[in-house]
């Protein structure tokens, strides 16, 4: 291991892995400004360029923007006020509040250097766990590899912060979907309804950069206005250094956290700030401060947003259970390379994974450094509206997406996506154990499979490690019915209605909306089930599962909205009620736009359409000034125009230049 190790890092001293590191920091730095994407977006927007490369490049790329995705959004929620993901929002509470009293550049160098320390310390931890996790990868056969892929997709609905039965219906949704197209085991069409675009399944850039990417365009483009106050960087800079040295136990203790946060599938960043913020006031002896500029308040959040990524890889890349959802498009990117996550990785792919160990470190340090040099022009990149950031991150996404199959139907496949994951996300369902079912949807077939061919009955689920899987899995339906046992007992609120709302969850999330997705959720699986009874006998197995359980958990949730709406005050009468939402209005809006230059590709070609829709969105969306429109589209258009001839990228064509 040792040899695999020094072989890795030796391979770093090759310029076009140090190129692509450099260039993955330097996005995943501008991506980790842009509110809502985060580590997702960054994985996202870059895994399209990663087609063409070689498996180290891809990785170097991907990895460097992961591992410092966490680092630059702290610069939005110190100096504004504005954090650039949700966890950030975490170190804004003492961030910004040391910022206003003229201490900027010490909260900086508190959060930059805690974040370099969290992914150095990530990447300490991954490396420990490859000989620890060895011996017990290699034991694991197809029965275990089957309770892990169960396990992930469970566990990410259950701890998931918020509602366990919508994260339940959604990771259903994402493994139904995951099992459009080819059958793993039989070789016959699936769900494609005479289709041949849905033979090969759905592309894993389309439906992520759909469910997140134009998901959360959707739901911010009508953000424009800027910050009401806005802080100079300022000095302190080495008081921040001394500072951050005298709460390295902090640091530490923030870095465990985190990666403990990122082993557990559906935890994420944002849960893992808020533990380690927890726990930086619960061993305070003084917590007057908290709140109001403790440095304590900083360093322990912002180490463990950056460990929780490298605590992502642990599960990913030893067991082949995503611990997110950044993680399991980096999944999914290795499966196209052949390199299957979990014990084939530790066999005969070492030397990838101590790459990425390595890569992960190197792009902690760079990222931080970086950070500190261009701290002043990242806050200016933050100013920018989201508005105005809007039609060129679709013009990105969108074309990302048709890389992976050339195909336009992936685009209408994605816009079809986003309209569903802002649904999921005004609602309430969290999205990530979604795409961790689509990730895992073939490999939980496929073990299976292997699974009842290579074993007479189920005497396998009486294997030792399937037992402690087994009972993990229950353990939190037990929990949970221990708590409604005893809130009964007390005479309380049921748990489920009192529970605070989910990372994803929205405005509608009590409105007929909810109640509307949840009949939609139900009828997908009704039809899934039903038109799975055209599938042979091994085909249909899994699918109807899937779909039976789909069922029963759709049915218990619209049950459960419909009680909550007879639980409620009268409502007011007809003429007070209000109308379609704001948001709605917006989100069906910018939908719109995103498909009109859509039809505007098909037509007439890709750069064509983007010198239509980025100006006229400009213009009637974000009421930018003329000057921005013209530049913004012009920089825009050459980018576009002359990507193909740096790299492995391929512009659509329309129909109207054929005739």
């Amino acid at each position: 291991m040792g040899e695999a190790a020094l072989s890795a890092l030796a391979s770093l001293t090759d310029p076009s892995l140090l190129v692509m590191l450099l260039v993955g920091v330097v996005a995943g730095l501008v991506i980790g400004l842009i509110p809502g994407l985060g580590g997702t977006g960054a994985v996202a927007v870059l895994m399209p360029l990663t087609f063409g490369m070689d498996a180290p490049q891809a990785l170097a790329l991907l990895i460097g923007a992961l591992a410092v995705v966490h680092t630059s959004d702290t610069v939005a929620a110190v100096l504004l006020g504005a954090p650039g993901s949700a966890s950030a929002s975490v170190t804004m509470l003492d961030g910004y509040a040391m910022a206003k009293k003229g201490q900027a550049g010490r909260a900086l160098t508190l959060a930059f250097l805690s974040s370099m320390a969290g992914g150095l310390l990530g990447a300490v931890g991954l490396t420990l766990a490859i000989p620890l996790a060895r011996p017990l990868v290699l034991s694991f056969g197809s029965p275990e590899l089957f309770m892990l892929t169960v396990l992930g997709v469970a566990l990410a609905a259950v701890l998931s912060r918020g509602n366990v039965a919508k994260g339940l219906t959604a990771g259903l949704l994402g493994l139904l979907l995951g099992m459009v197209g080819t059958s793993p085991t039989t070789a016959e069409y699936r769900f494609t309804f005479g289709s041949l675009f849905l033979g090969d399944g759905l592309s894993l850039v389309a439906v992520a950069l759909g469910v997140f990417g134009l998901a959360e365009i959707a739901s911010r483009v009508g953000q424009r206005g800027k910050p009401e106050q806005i802080v100079k960087v300022g000095g302190g800079w080495l008081d921040g250094v001394r500072e951050w040295l005298s709460h390295w136990t902090h640091v530490l203790r923030g870095a465990l956290i985190g990666i403990w946060a990122g082993v557990l599938p559906g935890i994420g960043a944002t849960a893992g700030t808020w533990l380690a913020y927890g726990q930086a006031v619960a061993t305070a002896k003084d917590k007057k401060e908290f709140g109001k500029g403790d440095p304590r308040g900083i360093v322990g959040p912002e180490s463990a947003n950056n460990s929780v990524e490298a605590g992502d890889l642990i599960p990913t890349l030893l067991f082949g259970i995503p611990g997110g959802v950044p993680a399991a498009m980096l999944m999914g990117m290795l499966l196209t390379y052949g390199v299957q996550p979990g014990p084939s990785i530790v066999t005969d792919h070492l030397d990838l994974l101590y790459l990425i160990v390595w890569s992960f470190a190197i792009a902690s340090v760079l990222g931080a450094l970086l950070c500190f040099l261009s701290t002043r022009g990242l806050a200016r990149i933050s100013l920018v509206p989201f508005a105005v950031l809007g039609p060129g991150l679709v013009v990105v996404m969108l074309l990302g997406a048709f890389q992976e199959g050339g195909q336009l139907g992936d685009l209408w496949v994605m816009l079809a996506l986003g309209v569903f994951g802002w649904l999921l996300k005004s609602t309430g369902f969290p999205r990530a154990p979604f795409l961790i079912g689509f990730v895992l949807a073939v490999p939980l077939e496929r073990y299976y499979f292997l699974t009842d061919t290579l074993n007479d009955g189920f005497g396998w689920l009486l294997r030792p490690w399937v037992l402690v899987f087994l009972a993990v899995l229950l353990a939190p339906a037990v929990l949970r019915l221990v708590r409604a046992v005893r809130a009964r007992r007390n005479l309380d609120h049921d748990d489920e209605d009192r529970q605070p709302p989910a990372e994803e969850e929205g405005e509608l999330a009590d409105s007929t909306w909810s109640l509307f997705t949840a009949f939609g959720a139900l009828a997908v699986f009704a039809i899934g089930f039903l038109t799975a009874g055209s599938f042979s006998a091994e085909a249909r197995l899994v699918p109807r599962l899937i779909c039976t359980l789909g069922l029963l958990v759709g049915a218990y949730l619209v049950w459960r909205e419909l009680r909550r709406r007879t639980r409620r005050p009268a409502r007011q009468p007809a003429e007070e009620v209000p109308k379609l939402a704001p948001d709605v209005k917006v989100a069906a809006r910018t939908f719109a736009w995103m498909a009109t230059f859509l039809l505007l590709v098909t037509l007439g070609g890709y750069v064509a359409a983007l010198l239509l829709f980025v100006p006229a969105f400009l213009l009637y969306v974000a009421r930018a000034r003329i000057r921005v429109v013209v530049v913004y589209t012009l920089v825009t258009a050459a980018l576009v125009a002359v990507l193909p001839l740096l790299l492995p990228v391929h512009l659509p064509t329309g129909i109207l230049p054929s005739f």
